[in-house]
């Protein structure tokens, strides 16, 4: 007994010795770390708290995605996104990520592939142990449909969202959700950013004021971003009461306020097949417009959507870069604003952890 008692006391005296000479590990049980960086009480070098921020961009929308990094002065991130020869997709970031705060820009627009390279780019960037992974969604698509309006229907929207969620996203950012309500479909960060915080500055320089100037909203759901516009710029609201018969399809029921005499202007949050805009213009013609200009966040533009705006009664077409749109859908009429500061801004305040509700006070 006395034996193992002497043994006992030979080695609680040698082993930390031993430990802190061969292992870098400290003798009085404070620190328990292994190797050079973390020798007796030396605590380990701190993390590089330098470019933790990185942004990178799919296919659907590049040229937005360079102007938003170079409002915030840095490149945009190197990542390699190609299509193999039976339609499979592939993707690749070509630069370390560990340890940051990874931004990735793709709007959801047409092709429907947009949807599962952004879904890619975010398993990617999950597995590569990135700290944070934010979907920036300038247009967020199938936003439109975010209920069961008859049978056997699925709500669109819940799934895009589920799918982004499974991805491993942290956080998702995007622009004037046609239903502002999905954000309560997930149970991560969603930040809604509004366009008028780069429009209003535009809209400003008409000079309109409450004699001759009106916002215009071309139905019910665009009515409360109408409101608010009117109410920044302090002139008249008018509504347009319309009636949708069939997908893409709707007629002009009645209006509620004054056109006569004034210059309108229509906003909604995007134009589709634009007959919603057109059939706005030509009634407040009717009703005694002087001129009318479209104004949307969104320029889907799909169908006989160019056709119809460059042949209708408005005299110009305002939209944003959140969609990026080819030379067979640019006219004459056609203006586009970026939003890339918007977004930077945005980016910027989540990084520093600051308030977002500051880009709004306007």
């Amino acid at each position: 007994m006395q034996q193992k008692l002497i043994i006992r006391n030979i080695i609680s005296q040698l082993l930390p010795q031993y430990i802190d000479d061969n292992f870098g590990g400290s003798s009085n049980g404070r620190t328990h770390g292994f190797g050079p960086w973390n020798r007796g009480s030396t605590p380990c070098p701190p993390a590089n708290k330098e470019n933790i921020m990185k942004v990178f961009s799919g296919r659907s929308n590049i040229k937005l995605a360079n102007g938003i990094c170079d409002a915030l002065g840095i490149p945009l991130g190197d990542v390699t996104i190609k299509d193999f020869s039976d339609g499979e997709m592939y993707v690749a970031f070509n630069e370390n990520i560990r340890n940051e705060d990874v931004f990735i820009i793709q709007s959801t627009d047409s092709p429907s592939s947009n949807i599962l390279e952004l879904l890619l780019m975010l398993d990617a960037a999950k597995r590569a142990s990135a700290r944070n992974v934010v979907a920036v969604v300038p247009y967020f698509g199938y936003a439109r449909q975010d209920r069961k309006d008859k049978p056997r229907v699925p709500i669109s929207s819940r799934l895009i969202l589920d799918l982004i969620c499974a991805a491993g996203v942290d956080r998702i950012i995007t622009m004037d959700l046609h239903s502002p309500q999905i954000q309560g479909f997930v149970n991560i960060p969603f930040d809604h950013l509004y366009s008028r915080i780069a429009l209003l500055d535009h809209v400003k320089k008409m000079n309109l004021n409450e004699g001759n100037g009106v916002v215009l909203s071309p139905d019910i759901g665009s009515a409360p971003m109408s409101q608010s516009y009117a109410k920044k710029l302090g002139i008249g609201f008018a509504l347009i009461d319309k009636r949708r018969t069939e997908h893409n399809q709707a007629e002009v029921a009645n209006l509620i306020g004054d056109l006569d005499g004034k210059h309108a202007i229509i906003i909604d949050d995007m134009i589709d097949t634009a007959g919603t805009i057109c059939n706005a213009a030509d009634t407040a013609i009717e009703k005694g417009a002087k001129s009318v200009t479209a104004m949307a966040t969104h320029p889907v533009l799909s169908g006989p959507a160019v056709e119809r705006l460059n042949n209708s009664k408005l005299s110009k077409v305002i939209v944003c870069d959140t969609i990026e749109l080819n030379r067979e859908k640019l006219f004459d009429k056609l203006e586009i604003i970026s939003v890339q500061d918007v977004f930077a801004s945005a980016i910027k305040h989540i990084v520093d952890g600051t308030s977002l509700s500051s880009m709004f006070k306007i």
